[in-house]
């Protein structure tokens, strides 16, 4: 799909707070309401957009420790591979995950409530698998900036 310099305004604004009313939205990139609704939609069914969610922090609902854990595989065959990503997309304390290239294999992200939690998730996550050579685990002590948002200066719809 090309975006054009309102589809990319549109953007701008949407990831930033996705509950602006389309009038709003309109009045900020001079279009119509009825333009945005249709920029909207098109954006959506084009798969620019992938749903709207509100973000919550995760210590003001239980979950203080934020764990990154490098995971290198024992075995790169498919199976084994497709079982672990099922495994992690499984696990609602996981909230990103990477399939990556260097000395790990696996990235993953995830919000635990203490370290008994996370002692708990790498007993299944890890050791019950049979695939898991090893695993390095960070834990934050501070989360500097946590986001999704996506740098668009650079887009020019070509």
């Amino acid at each position: 799909m090309s975006l054009d310099s309102y589809d990319i305004a549109l953007l701008a604004a949407i990831q930033q707070d996705a509950t602006t009313p389309q009038h709003a939205l309109g009045a900020r990139v001079n279009l119509s309401s009825a333009a945005v609704n249709r920029r909207l939609k098109k954006l959506a069914d084009e798969g620019v957009t992938c749903g709207t969610v509100s973000r919550i922090d995760p210590a003001s609902v239980g979950y203080p420790l934020t764990i990154i854990t490098e995971v290198e595989v024992e075995n790169e065959r498919l199976d084994l591979l497709d079982a672990m990503k099922r495994s992690f997309l499984a696990c609602p304390q996981v909230q990103q995950c990477y399939y990556v290239a260097g000395e790990c294999d696996f990235v993953v992200i995830m919000v635990v409530r203490n370290m008994a939690q996370y002692t708990e998730l790498t007993r299944s996550l890890f050791f019950e698998s049979n695939n898991v050579k090893r695993f390095k685990t960070l834990v934050s002590m501070s989360n500097v900036k946590v986001g999704l948002e996506v740098p668009l200066d650079a887009v020019d719809g070509k």
